[in-house]
């Protein structure tokens, strides 16, 4: 069975749909830069690059990024409310192994949930770009599952433009104008470049009040969040050198206000507040036609601080509390440096060399002492081209680190070979790693219901992933149809996964061990059609999750298979009416019955039994509307969540997560509408 898996990133050259587009299809001559030795089109990439583009992203009516991409083949999220966060999942894969990147530069999370995803201005985003399998050779830690890259957008020449856009939407039922109920969103912006200079500046406010809870505004299933965006660049530009400063802020407040105990008259608010600060300096120099060098600098000052008051209603008074874990500062620093060379050494040879520093630091009554960590990377690749049809790109990573033992060599090989005109197969090994987060190691987490402590001794998760994919591109139609067909599958095995587990010598503590291993595998096949007017795509995966049971100590007689699999459905249409210059818009994805198994101890006779689980499936879907109004106005409109999905079945009775219940699983809180009205100037600066 294991071999059946393995050849699966083979079993792509067996197979081929029927659409209908032409070789110089505009799909594929879209240019991408995420792993890229200079930005090139989608089909010449050795790598399978997804792309979300401006148009879709102004389209989804969305208000962070998880709305973007929610219904992306392969990809999940999931909902932590009791504090109010959210975390992705790829290809089966959790979010602590995707490297999240703006403009190449990681974001800094807390923990391994990736919060940071939804703590981005979307107005300041032009492109997504999502590479799935291991990117560890180029992008070092936690990129095991894959990279997501947020492009942002970068001043017009010689343009002068202003922007600015509110938006008003339910939550649910729940809505009242411009404040309290539902979700309230101002954004502003001013862009320009003159000469060899360009700027940026702009800001959003993002106020969503939570969803359900009493009279008096709490107890809210879904919690309250506002955020404060920020934004500027200043950037130099010419034949020679693309440079470039850029500021990111963030000031997140996350408010959990507990229902009041009818007794005592007393209720309890506790308020997460998160800020971040990214700097980041960036410079590309074309040295000559054959040499060209890339630097980031980059600095990340974040802190999420616990603040927990008690409010008396008897006599309006708020004070502090003082039980243990209700006060909490936590900060974390990150300084990364990176520098590549781009050498082409001939026209069929090209080489990239570079080195790679992190260092981070953290600081908290949570984290044991303040522990730093220092990591150096050199990392080697090369693009070798016998011919017009072969591509060939193997690389190596070695790293050094301060605290772990990491892996000695991080090895890849990419492979791209054209067949025919119409036929592009990619084949792919890589291994990937995760360094141990800074809370893992020293993380030290006491209150009345958990004692969860750090463990400095963790080594490095690591892992090896096949991959392979077929892209079809078939002849253009009379009627100008252009369409992309592609086959895909993918092999991944980990090992060493951090995870929680009992301490040996206290039964009352929890900690971090290496004791996990993982598997996921899977089979997808998309179909994007474009015309003049018309877009659309549908796509199908059906992803393996592997069942641990299936090779644990007292149940391998029990037949279990390794894998559970579950299907998705996706699909997405946009109709242009050029007119008109309005746009509709309609998105969709269905999630089928995850399965699983749990062992359960019989509480008659005290022997461990196999239950069969399941999450329930679901169909999400949106619907929206834009149009342009005179020269310089827009308006946009429609519906998320059209089938009005909240929660879905949970049949598991143990809990996956320090806060997760085992219960139903928060989806939504239901259907809502949304109404924005923008504006947008562009003229020639002056």
């Amino acid at each position: 069975m294991k071999k059946i898996y393995l050849l699966l990133p083979l079993l792509s050259t067996a197979a081929i749909g029927f659409s209908q587009i032409d070789t110089t299809s505009k799909i594929l001559d879209e240019l991408v830069v995420t792993g890229q030795y200079r930005p090139q089109s989608l089909k010449n990439s050795v790598y399978k690059v997804n792309v979300i583009k401006s148009q879709r992203i102004l389209l989804s009516g969305a208000t962070n990024i998880q709305q973007v991409l929610f219904n992306q083949l392969g990809l999940s999220f999931s909902n932590d409310n009791t504090l109010g966060t959210s975390d992705i999942q790829i290809m089966g894969m959790s979010g602590r192994n995707v490297k999240i990147l703006l403009d190449g530069v990681p974001l800094v999370d807390r923990g391994d949930t990736r919060e940071s995803l939804n703590q981005v201005d979307l107005n300041t985003i032009d492109r997504i770009e999502m590479v799935e399998g291991p990117m560890s050779v180029s992008y070092g830690s936690d990129a095991l599952a894959g990279v997501v890259n947020l492009i942002s957008k970068r001043p017009e020449k010689s343009r002068f433009s202003i922007f600015a856009k509110v938006q008003e939407e339910t939550a649910g039922k729940e809505y009242y104008p411009f404040s309290y109920k539902g979700v309230h969103t101002q954004s502003a912006g001013i862009s320009g470049s003159k000469g060899k200079w360009n700027y940026t500046l702009g800001s959003s406010h993002i106020d969503f009040d939570g969803y359900g809870g009493d009279s008096f505004g709490r107890g809210k299933s879904w919690r309250p969040k506002e955020q404060w965006l920020g934004n500027g660049r200043i950037g130099f530009h010419n034949k020679k050198i693309d440079l470039y400063y850029k500021l990111d802020g963030m000031h997140e407040n996350i408010s959990n206000r507990m229902a009041m105990n009818p007794v005592t008259y007393e209720a309890i608010s506790q308020y997460y507040i998160s800020k971040r600060f990214l700097q980041q300096l960036q410079n590309n120099w074309n040295i000559n036609n054959n040499l060209q060098l890339s630097s980031i600098l980059a600095f990340t000052d974040y802190s999420r601080r616990t603040k927990t008051i008690k409010h008396q209603f008897s006599d309006g008074i708020n004070y502090l509390s003082n039980e243990p874990g209700s006060q909490d500062k936590s900060t974390f620093k990150n300084l990364v440096f990176r520098n590549t060379l781009q050498y082409q050494i001939s026209p069929a040879v090209s080489l990239q060399p570079g080195i790679d520093i992190n260092h981070e630091k953290a600081t908290g009554a949570r984290i044991d002492g303040t522990p730093e960590i220092n990591d150096f990377a050199f990392f080697v690749s090369s693009e070798i081209k016998p011919n017009n049809t072969i591509n060939i790109r193997p690389g190596l990573r070695f790293i050094k680190n301060s605290v772990y033992s990491a892996p000695p060599v991080i090895p890849s090989i990419n492979t791209k070979f054209t067949l025919y005109n119409n036929f592009d197969l990619r084949v792919a090994y890589a291994y990937g790693f995760r360094s141990p987060a800074l809370r893992e190691l020293y993380y030290n987490f006491v209150d009345a219901n958990h004692i969860i402590v750090g463990n400095p001794h963790l080594k490095a998760e690591h892992s090896s992933s096949f991959n392979g994919s077929l892209s079809c591109t078939l002849p253009k139609t009379k009627q100008g149809h252009q369409n992309v067909i592609t086959l895909s599958s993918f092999y991944n095995t980990f090992n060493n996964l951090i995870n929680y587990a009992t301490s040996p010598t206290s039964t009352d503590t929890t900690i971090t061990v290496n004791i996990d291993k993982y598997k996921t595998t899977g089979i997808m096949i998309e179909d994007k059609l474009q015309s003049k007017n018309f877009t659309a795509s549908l796509g199908f995966s059906y992803i393996g999750r592997y069942n641990q049971l299936a090779d644990a100590e007292g149940f391998k007689n029990e037949n279990l298979p390794h894998f559970m699999w579950s299907p998705e459905l996706n699909a997405s249409m946009i109709y242009e009416f050029s007119k008109t210059g309005a746009s509709l818009a309609l998105f969709y994805k269905f999630s089928g019955k995850k399965p699983g198994y749990e062992a359960v101890t019989n509480t008659s006779t005290g022997a461990q039994e196999i239950h069969l689980t399941h999450i329930d499936g679901c169909h999400i879907a949106d619907f929206t509307i834009n149009k342009k109004l005179f020269t310089y106005f827009s308006v946009s409109g429609g519906v998320k969540n059209i089938f009005n999905v909240t929660q879905l079945t949970n049949t598991s009775t143990n809990p996956d997560g320090v806060h997760s219940t085992g219960a139903a699983i928060d989806m939504s809180y239901g259907r809502s509408y949304f109404i924005g009205l923008s504006f947008q100037l562009n003229t020639k600066h002056q």
